[in-house]
């Protein structure tokens, strides 16, 4: 595996602490990725998103849905089993797990919804109208004689 030094980016930049960090921690991560539960990420318009877990098995008193710190952690641990069943086959997992997510600045949680075994979480990206592009006014320098528009100068040319 490559490493990768970010000294020249942290020197070069202000404000990208963020980027570089989970730049750093993608690249440097050694340990495998967790595979369970599957799950979704879809854009469902310009500004909006949705996260899909497959979580079959759970009731909603088993899910905890949480905001930290721009991360999005999902976690869910199962009831006390019943001791009374015997399964011949147990392939629907109901393992704990924890899945985070690193959410950008201005990405806001709307909702969350369980339904027929998937928890689906809403997630819309507000940028606060400070962020937002605006256009700037020139003003005329004190003493400067504003051009009419439209007007054409009545010197005669011969």
């Amino acid at each position: 595996m490559r490493h990768f030094d970010f000294a020249p980016l942290y020197r070069a930049t202000v404000g990208f602490d963020q980027i570089a960090d989970l730049m750093d921690r993608a690249l440097t991560s050694d340990v495998a990725q967790p595979t369970y539960p599957p799950y979704n990420i879809e854009k469902t318009a310009a500004d909006a998103y949705r996260i899909s877990i497959a979580v079959a098995g759970f009731a909603d008193d088993d899910l905890s849905v949480e905001l930290k710190e721009h991360q999005l952690v999902v976690s869910a641990r199962k009831a006390e089993e019943d001791e009374a069943r015997s399964y011949l086959h147990r392939g629907i997992a109901t393992r704990a797990f924890e899945r985070r997510f690193t959410l950008a600045d201005h990405v806001r949680v709307t909702g969350a919804v369980h339904e027929n075994g998937m928890l689906h979480i809403d997630l819309k990206r507000e940028i606060p109208e400070a962020l937002k592009p605006r256009r700037i006014e020139i003003a005329r320098a004190s003493g400067t004689p504003a051009l009419e528009k439209d007007v054409v100068d009545s010197k005669s040319v011969n």
